[in-house]
């Protein structure tokens, strides 16, 4: 393919790209808000290809400017910087401002390309200072992007340092990683920028308008994602698991969605900016992280994620009973809680072994409970009986399971209740007690009976 079909080749998928923005931008949320850093320092007075660096950037930007009208949810702003101060006989490396605030672009693409065509150049590069004032540029917006464009024919010419301001305000979700584009720079700065942001460079005067495109196409379009949450066999079956995308840098979330399979089994496609590094949190028991995702711009995205599971399911063997006991869930030797699970219930767990504490009286602790792929494990416990207790006065007393050996102690009674119901798991068991008034240890009442599953026991004290 020669230099002339190369270019119309890489022109007609540029159309064809900004078309389909045009046409699906309107359904994405957020605002796109662009931010011009334009350089009008004295070196855009250098010769350059069929003219002088500023007199090109002003023509190819008032084009690109007009290009950009009837692109919905996009809103621009300009900042220029050297262009209000002469260099001599000192520079003034505070020589930058906000020409044009932001506004929509059908308002705002003509302002710019009327501002841009007033410019002298006359300063220096404060590169550093003229990111960090920009700072205040964007006004907050709650569902918005903040993307910079830097159009620079030189490097920081004021001490500053581009690419740690650049960081700080990417870590505080100031805005997106920058895109920089160098105006006839030799190809070697690219490493000096590349820290800062993203860099391009435009060696000669034919390639500005397809590089401002390029950029714009990157800055604005949505990128197609899929999360493959993986079974035990590395196949993507597992779904219906929360999902929390963060960015990496601000750890501010940025997306919350229920994983779907599409109606043809697969999972189910997200859009997602391309301008981000992520952190992905699965929300499965216990949950799965994965940090420093990064997807590339202009195609489809597959994040794999291993999350094979199965099912823990609790349930009462006998008749119904008014109590439900809970089970506190954890992993195998650990003491972190990972779940509290209702009997009745069943819940998805990751493969593997688990700790159970059932929290009946006495407590029923069940270790090395193994959850398998897509198989159900039952726990069954005896539906607990109720005892009801007549005291007929108030006073301090425990009851302890029988197994006629010790005294193993289950619970306390609730010494301001003259009658009480305790629900017990079936077993023999004894009940201490002494009322308030009684003052002599002899006088312990001592009470022995027998828990039956989901039957009433009955005990006078007096």
């Amino acid at each position: 393919m020669n230099v002339v079909k190369e270019n119309i080749f890489l022109k007609f998928i540029l159309i064809i790209h900004l078309t389909f923005i045009i046409h699906h931008s309107s359904f994405s949320q957020p605002t796109n808000r662009i931010l011009f850093i334009f350089d009008d320092s004295y070196s855009m007075y250098a010769p350059w290809n069929s003219n002088i660096k500023i007199e090109v950037a002003k023509k190819i930007m008032g084009e690109f400017l007009d290009s950009l009208k009837s692109i919905p949810n996009l809103e621009l702003a300009l900042r220029c910087y050297g262009h209000q101060t002469f260099i001599k006989p000192e520079r003034n490396c505070k020589d930058t401002k906000l020409e044009i605030p932001f506004a929509p672009t059908a308002q705002n693409a003509l302002k710019i390309k009327q501002r841009i065509q007033k410019l002298e150049p006359l300063g220096t590069t404060p590169i550093a200072y003229s990111l960090g004032e920009c700072a205040s540029d964007f006004t907050p917006c709650s569902n918005c992007r903040n993307i910079i464009i830097l159009i620079t024919d030189g490097i920081e010419e004021c001490g500053g340092n581009p690419c740690e301001v650049s960081a700080q305000l990417q870590k505080k979700g100031i805005f997106l990683r920058p895109f920089v584009i160098g105006v006839g720079l030799d190809v070697k700065f690219a490493d000096v920028f590349g820290c800062m942001g993203k860099f391009y460079d435009v060696s000669n005067e034919a390639n500005f308008k397809d590089v401002l495109n390029l950029v714009l196409t990157e800055a604005i379009s949505q990128t197609t994602v899929q999360v493959d949450l993986l079974d035990i066999q590395k196949k993507p079956t597992e779904t219906d698991v929360n999902m929390t995308f963060y960015d990496s840098n601000t750890k501010q979330i940025k997306y919350n969605y229920l994983h779907t399979l599409n109606h043809r089994g697969n999972p189910d496609t997200l859009v997602l900016s391309p301008n981000i590094t992520y952190d992905l949190m699965v929300h499965t028991i216990p949950p799965i992280e994965k940090k420093n995702i990064s997807i590339q711009q202009g195609k489809h995205n597959v994040i794999p994620v291993d999350a094979p599971q199965g099912y823990l399911k609790l349930e009462l063997e006998g008749a119904i009973s008014k109590y439900y006991p809970t089970c506190v869930v954890r992993k195998k030797g650990e003491m972190n809680t990972l779940n509290i699970q209702d009997f009745g219930k069943t819940d998805k767990y990751l493969t593997g072994k688990y700790d159970l504490e059932i929290l009946t009286l006495p407590r029923i602790r069940l270790n090395e409970v193994e959850i398998q792929q897509s198989t159900t494990n039952t726990i069954k416990v005896p539906t607990s009986g109720n005892v009801y207790i007549v005291k007929g006065g108030t006073g301090a007393g425990s009851i302890f399971a029988d197994d006629g050996k010790k005294m193993l102690w289950v619970c306390n009674l609730n010494a301001g209740l003259q009658n009480e119901i305790i629900y017990l798991q079936p077993g023999n068991y004894k009940m201490e007690f002494r009322y308030e008034n009684n003052k002599q240890t002899i006088n312990t009442i001592e009470r022995k009976f027998i828990v039956t599953s989901a039957l009433t026991t009955n005990i006078k004290l007096n």
